[in-house]
């Protein structure tokens, strides 16, 4: 014990970081706390540590009173120290803004950012109160679709869940749509997007096909992935008992609600939902009085939260650019491994982080923005985005062309000189 402490001690004393990710074991015994103890008086920087550690412990205690398990110690102290939930505290009172830091915040939540993020807003939209939930099923609830996204994952995990959350609620906020949005269009809205790839196992559809998985059976080859993720939330609903107070015909349809809106993240109906937003714009017939028209306009929200990554800084945008190439590069090892086609994106030897993404924005993204900044007109929030969009675009152009023989040693992570704004300060960068 006295080794190990001493370890994460020196470990701590040495790192560069703010915020240092730390990897501690549930403290058990009262011995180790009274060591602990008599660490703590001996310098300021141990006193530090002693209060990460006894909040991992405190943390870990909590998450296990969230998912219904009885913890196996008779320690009570529930909650993060002060000065984790300070600072934790201090980011959800920014959370409208864009440039938000989800990798931060969920350092600051010891992974629990997913939770943390979508309490808060529940509490914020009154939605609670509204609906009459039950505090304990709604924890239980929110524990059990965090738990669900596999970790294990670069990108598709609950961190990009959370990420997707705090995306679509500035887009609820926006002022064309949130007049005219009901508690439960907020309610849909928050709740497709925090559940929206749960239970992801790391590959997509095709994979899924031609290695004859379950899932591509169940679905019959179609949404395969996004029918999953809306049938594992419904059945969580179901478990949670979230919803049982409500009447049935209610319940039910949220859950087909749910599902129309995870559905429509399917990526392969893009061009479906953008020719049919773009007559829309065009005839200038969208009536958000009309239950039927909100829900789309929401459908587009949550399409457009689940690909914001390149409207983010690019501090922000590069990590979640870098964490999705290496979760296509993993299935094409992958497939490689088992003597399969390597599909599109996942051979890392043909296929560069800076490629994918000028290719991914060029006919993914831009696309999109480009009609919900029409939608929204005029948005400072939407002229963020995407002059974030257009600067981040040509970054990654120029990291693509700049992989010629003089420059072989070049690394995409290496920092370029900041175009003039980049930052996102002279376009808004703090303005939700």
């Amino acid at each position: 014990i006295i080794e190990y402490t001493i370890f994460v001690y020196s470990s701590l004393l040495f790192s560069s970081s703010s915020y240092p990710l730390i990897d501690l074991q549930i403290l058990k015994s009262r011995s180790l706390l009274g060591f602990l103890d008599w660490i703590l008086s001996c310098s300021p920087a141990a006193n530090s540590i002693c209060r990460l550690s006894l909040s991992f412990q405190r943390y870990c205690h909590a998450s296990r009173l969230l998912r219904g398990l009885v913890p196996r110690t008779p320690v009570s102290l529930h909650l993060l120290d002060d000065g984790y939930l300070g600072q934790a505290a201090h980011m959800l009172s920014k959370v409208a803004t864009w440039n938000f830091d989800i990798f931060l915040f969920d350092r600051l939540t010891n992974g629990n950012s997913l939770v943390t993020l979508m309490c808060h807003l529940f509490n914020v939209y009154g939605l609670i109160h509204h609906f009459q939930l039950d505090m304990v099923k709604l924890h239980r609830f929110l524990g059990m679709v965090q738990e669900d996204y596999h970790s294990q994952n670069p990108y598709h995990n609950a961190v990009h869940a959370a990420d997707v959350t705090q995306a679509m609620y500035c887009y609820l906020k926006e002022p064309k749509l949130a007049e005219q949005l009901s508690p439960l269009d907020v309610f849909l809205g928050l709740m497709a997007a925090a559940a929206h790839d749960v239970d992801h196992p790391g590959v997509n559809q095709p994979f899924l096909i031609k290695t004859r998985h379950h899932l591509a059976s169940l679905y019959q080859n179609t949404s395969v992935l996004e029918s999953h993720h809306w049938r594992s939330t419904v059945g969580m609903l179901r478990e949670s008992g979230l919803l049982s107070h409500l009447p049935a015909d209610m319940s039910q349809d949220i859950e087909q609600q749910l599902g129309s809106l995870i559905l429509a993240t399917d990526i392969s109906r893009q061009n479906e939902f953008l020719l049919t937003f773009r007559e829309h714009l065009d005839h200038r017939d969208l009536d958000l009085e009309l239950p039927s028209h909100r829900h789309f306009i929401l459908q587009i929200a949550l399409k457009c939260a689940d690909v914001c990554n390149p409207c983010r800084v690019w501090e922000l945008s590069r990590q979640w650019s870098e964490r999705v190439c290496e979760e296509f590069y993993r299935q094409g090892d992958l497939e490689r491994k088992f003597d399969l086609e390597i599909s599109p994106l996942c051979n890392q030897q043909a296929d560069s982080v800076p490629a994918i993404q000028t290719g991914f924005i060029s006919y993914i993204v831009e696309p999109l923005f480009e009609e919900w900044h029409r939608f929204t007109e005029p948005s400072l929030l939407s002229r963020t985005m995407m002059g974030q969009l257009h600067q981040n675009k040509a970054r990654w152009s120029r990291l693509r062309y700049a992989r010629t023989p003089s420059a072989t040693q070049m690394d995409p992570q290496v920092e370029e000189p900041e175009p003039a704004g980049s930052s996102g300060e002279e376009d808004g960068g703090d303005i939700p």
